[in-house]
């Protein structure tokens, strides 16, 4: 049972392993059936990451996560007869999706030509690391890959052997995670493209495409040097003159608090509020040789002022005084942080391991509570499924490893 009601009557039969696999997780948290066709050992996202859940052979939380409200069938589409139980299953479906290195079910004679040609309304999505074109097609790759492709990650290289993360750093890939999102929004527009034309489009989503579009002002002023000027009132570095306004300070607690207050009430009401009128009296408009020398000043100001009081303190004083900003939060504070906890930002699944409280999905649907049910076992429904949709196939008892 998937998580929300949105996309009931939608199906979806899903090929994908790993980061991919997040594409069907968000159309079945948001109510599609998501068929996932699996093989051999199945998605590698089973059993990824560090983290089990239970026991050191427990599942991951990413595969908790990504393959949730999903049903599992166990095919060998190297197979004839894996094959045309997934034909058969195609035909019942308004999307395939190929989560894999491009071209994958091509090769195996399932491909979008063989798809359209089986039904013409079927929406076929690639999803794949570099594309189906391009000279780096053919390489493999992953999230750190995605990020440090476009500039997103900031990639150390240390003389002796590094201690944290890969390439240096311990931050999660953007496009790992935005691959799910930008994945699910070209399925759910190619699908009422097919709904309205009665013909399905061949889409397609890769991580390299997602990191290099995340910050896409960067993109189209590199694109445009020659057209590209500083606008009048900002700094040569690319701040503006009242960075202070907008920059985070340490609280007395050992915390800390961005400070969001560029724009001229917030300013105005933190520095009444904290009896520093004064502050006001200096320029942090205007552009010119003393532009830095005022800055640094307010800057240090601010510094010893947020220093005077705890970091729950200085939230209360900016709901009480209208003033922009917010905690900064490790994960550890962030679970315990009460505007998270007030959110319906979690919600509780039994499973083998015990009662477990996970992440739940960023949407939220008025009338209704997200309460998915547990990612499927490697092959789970394979005969339900198959009764259900292709009643003339049966089941494999045996499939083998088509990855």
């Amino acid at each position: 049972m998937p998580g929300y009601s949105l996309l009931n009557g939608i199906r979806v039969l899903e090929v994908a392993q790993l980061a991919p696999s997040s594409v069907g997780g968000h159309l079945a948290d948001l109510g599609a059936d998501v068929i996932k066709v699996e093989s051999g050992p199945g998605d590698g996202v089973r059993t990824g990451g560090a983290a089990a859940v239970g026991t050191p052979g427990g599942p991951a939380f990413m595969h908790l996560r990504w393959n949730r409200g999903k049903r599992s069938v166990a095919l060998d589409l190297r197979g004839e007869e894996g094959k045309r139980s997934f034909l058969a299953l195609a035909e019942q479906s308004d999307v395939v999706i190929e989560g894999t290195r491009s071209g994958y079910l091509a090769r195996l004679g399932l491909g979008p030509d063989v798809l359209a040609e089986l039904k013409p309304s079927l929406v076929f999505c690639g999803i794949s690391g570099l594309g189906s074109d391009g000279p780096y097609s053919r390489l493999g790759s992953g999230g750190p890959v995605f990020d440090g492709y476009a500039g997103l990650r900031k990639v150390d290289l240390p003389e002796e052997p590094p201690k944290e993360g890969v390439a240096g750093s311990t931050h999660p890939s953007i496009a790992m995670y935005a691959l799910g999102a930008y994945g699910a929004m070209g399925v759910l527009a190619a699908i009422l493209d097919a709904r309205r034309t009665g013909a399905g489009k061949r889409i397609e989503v890769s991580g390299v495409d997602v990191a290099a579009g995340w910050i896409p002002d960067e993109i189209d002023a590199a694109l445009n040097r020659d057209r590209t000027v500083l606008r009048d009132g900002w700094l040569p570095d690319g701040r503006l003159p009242d960075w202070p306004r907008l920059e985070a300070y340490r609280t007395s607690d050992g915390g800390a608090m961005i400070f969001g207050a560029h724009v001229e009430k917030f300013w105005r009401s933190f520095c009444a509020g904290v009896g520093r009128e004064d502050l006001l009296g200096h320029d942090l408009a205007t552009v010119d040789g003393g532009s830095a020398d005022r800055a640094e000043h307010v800057w240090r100001e601010l510094k010893k002022i947020f220093a005077g009081r705890t970091r729950a303190e200085w939230i209360r004083f900016f709901l009480d005084h209208d003033i922009a900003g917010g905690p900064v939060n490790t994960v550890d504070e962030l679970v315990r942080d009460p505007h998270f906890t007030s959110r319906a930002n979690t919600y509780r699944l039994v499973t083998d391991h015990g009662e477990l409280e996970l992440a739940a999905s960023a949407v939220r649907v008025a009338g209704e509570t997200f309460s998915p049910e547990q990612a499927p076992a490697l092959g789970a429904d394979t005969e339900a499924v198959l009764a259900e949709l292709a009643p003339s196939i049966l089941p494999d008892p045996s499939p083998q490893d088509g990855s």
